[in-house]
């Protein structure tokens, strides 16, 4: 017969009570762990730091007092029916539950004897529990288990079969034996999947924000670079070609005190839209193309004027779209006529150019063609990066457009790019 009738229902719910605590700091759901902290007091408004109480130690004692209380409990009610050592094996087995987590093997070899002792199930429980939760092998787990239900089933003497009966009652002492142990088992081992499957989901989402957080930053750097490039190639590949008019100008000439404000010009632009740059670049946060240069369709006149170049422009009217020209179209089609006509002066010098940009079929259409260069002129000694196409093409794709650049026959290239509006 066995040595704790009635002990299934009891252990059941003790553990079903008993979920493990949600790893990596997550709140429990359901119901709460027998070992869960109770919430910290606060400290009385204007009380000094000091006066507070250590939350971790706190924590600490109180995931130790409970566990151990309800063992101890445990033996003190089965001594008032049990008398003798029972009361003693009781207390050795609830104290070695402080050492649950560190030597959950311990803490379950001082409870077992507590089987054989009379009814002390709550403390090899709680260590079995344990055992299955911190250990990485089930195997360990698994011998408790086993153990747990060997000593709750055996009667005493330790291990006298000669007083078993193969009746109702011996199969259904084996039954709950097995389920006292197998359920600590599986409670546990469930207790340590959930939290291996949070710690897995926490790295994952982890590695996504990672990702996206470089993501967004190679995105914000391309945008930027491409800004850097539009602004600063153009005004630079003007100032240079400036600079050689002045040093092939006789000095003393009118000629020299035009070219060199015009010079002057071009480089405080220059230092003006790198200045908006920069604050694009400083600014935390909240939508910063306020502070970046908007050139708009309008001002393709006087980008025109400032090239240096013998440009037709036709213009069309953007009066014949159904609605405002949105921003960002307007904005991609300043830049990629201004990179069309730095790379005429970059590789075409003395060509002619032509520019037409103008509504057709409900998309807006950029074309820049140039002639071959003239041998009699001197191309710019600027460097190239190569990434000027490239930067407009990505530009188009981003807004739905579509980009294309060629060479023509005769010498000349063509440059056109379509964006819906």
């Amino acid at each position: 017969m066995s040595a704790y009738a009635g002990t299934g229902p009891m252990s059941a719910e003790s553990l079903a009570s008993g979920a493990p605590r949600p790893a990596l700091g997550a709140p429990a759901s359901g119901a709460p762990a027998f070992d869960a902290p109770l919430p910290l007091p606060r400290p009385a408004p204007g009380a000094p730091a000091s006066a507070a109480p250590a939350p971790r130690t706190i924590r600490r004692l109180r995931s130790a007092a409970l566990p151990v209380g309800v063992a101890a409990l445990d033996g003190l009610v089965v001594n008032a029916v049990h008398a003798g050592p029972v009361l003693w094996g009781a207390l050795a087995a609830a104290g070695a539950l402080v050492l649950r987590r560190r030597q959950p093997e311990l803490a379950l070899a001082a409870g077992i004897p507590g089987l054989y002792l009379g009814h002390l199930a709550f403390a090899p429980l709680i260590a079995l529990y344990f055992l299955a939760v911190h250990r990485r092998s089930a195997a360990p787990g698994a011998v408790g288990a086993v153990l747990v239900a060997l000593a709750q089933f055996l009667p005493l003497p330790l291990g006298d079969v000669t007083l078993l009966r193969l009746d109702h009652d011996t199969v259904l002492d084996a039954l709950d034996s097995c389920a006292l142990g197998v359920g600590a088992f599986v409670l546990g081992r469930s207790a340590r999947c959930r939290r291996e499957r949070l710690r897995e989901i926490t790295e994952s989402r982890e590695r996504e924000n990672r990702l996206l957080a470089q993501h967004t930053l190679a995105t914000e750097r391309a945008r930027l670079a491409r800004e850097m490039h539009d602004v600063v190639a153009h005004k630079v590949s003007l100032i240079s070609l400036q600079a050689g008019v002045l040093q092939v100008t006789e000095p003393g000439a009118r000629a020299v005190r035009e070219t060199a404000g015009v010079i002057r010009d071009l480089s405080v632009d220059t230092l003006t839209e790198l200045q908006h740059l920069v604050g694009v670049l400083r600014a935390d946060g909240g939508n910063t193309g306020d502070l970046a240069p908007q050139p708009r369709l309008a001002d393709l006149g006087r980008l025109v004027e400032e090239s240096a170049l013998p440009v037709e422009l036709h213009l069309g009217d953007l009066g014949d779209l159904a609605g405002p020209l949105p921003e960002a179209v307007e904005r991609a089609a300043y830049r990629t006529v201004q990179e069309a006509l730095t790379n005429v002066r970059k590789h075409a010098p003395g060509a002619r150019a032509e520019v037409r940009v103008g509504p057709d079929g409900g998309r807006l259409h950029v074309e820049v063609r140039n002639t071959a260069a003239d041998g009699s002129a001197v191309a710019p000694e600027l460097p190239a990066g190569g990434n000027g196409l490239v930067g407009l093409r990505e530009r188009a794709q981003l807004l739905g457009g579509s980009f294309t650049s060629a060479p023509l026959p005769g010498g000349g290239f063509l440059v056109r790019a379509e964006y819906p509006v």
